[in-house]
């Protein structure tokens, strides 16, 4: 049996934890602020978002284990359908190809602080071992390898468009392994597909927005990285 802590509404862990997971995140925002070109509506959305999703995991709405299985569709599928209007509007189409190709590409780099923090987040036994690179998770290849993307691609100019198309499709397979083993072993599913912990740490703030905005956001600049590279 897992340990209910539904009468916390944070995690008891060292104070790097949350340094290094609240660095990552200003990190996303920036970034990606920089990617749509310094966009105000962008970043006032997605501040906007950032709030209500932590408004309500600081008061709880996502921590009881009982709950959270039904509830975590509201951390990701909103985001979801802001993707989708991105590719089914002219409008949302436009947004797409105007971001920033290399901001895009680099963004990637903020997957190499994620995965130590979800590592640390299993030491803590609250994911479960399959969720880090100790486990079945190698998305930290992602970000390892992004610098190197970047470099070769827009500075040096060696890498061509297939090569960068590639590279950003095994990202996408890298980051659906792990979101997947982040919605299988949610409270209500683990023991169904043998993950030894459940995955509770991303009910609690601020971990709730690894679902809610850091996955979202490297959603989007591969999807959005791969479109402008089949449209050229």
């Amino acid at each position: 049996m897992y340990r209910n802590q539904t009468n916390n509404t944070m995690l008891h862990l060292p104070a790097y934890v949350y340094i290094t997971f609240a660095a990552t995140v200003l990190l996303a925002i920036g970034l990606f602020y920089k990617a749509t070109n310094q966009s105000k509506p962008f970043l006032i959305g997605l501040l906007a978002w950032i709030l209500i999703q932590s408004i309500l995991a600081i008061a709880g709405f996502y921590t009881n284990p009982g709950t959270v299985t039904a509830r975590f569709p509201l951390l990701v599928l909103p985001p979801l359908l802001f993707l989708a209007s991105r590719f089914a509007t002219k409008n949302g189409r436009a947004f797409l190809d105007e971001l920033d190709l290399p901001t895009l590409t680099i963004f990637h780099i903020i997957r190499i602080p994620v995965e130590l923090v979800l590592y640390w987040l299993f030491v803590s036994k609250n994911v479960p071992e399959a969720m880090t690179f100790h486990g079945r998770n190698f998305d930290i290849l992602s970000g390892i390898s992004a610098p190197f993307i970047y470099y070769f691609s827009f500075v040096k100019k060696i890498l061509g468009k297939a090569a960068i198309i590639a590279w950003n499709l095994i990202c996408l397979a890298l980051l659906i392994n792990v979101v997947s083993s982040a919605l299988l072993s949610l409270p209500a599913r683990f023991t169904q597909f043998g993950f030894e912990q459940p995955n509770l740490a991303l009910g609690y703030f601020p971990f709730v927005l690894l679902p809610a905005v850091l996955v979202p956001l490297v959603l989007l600049s591969t999807a959005a990285a791969i479109k402008q590279l089949l449209k050229k």
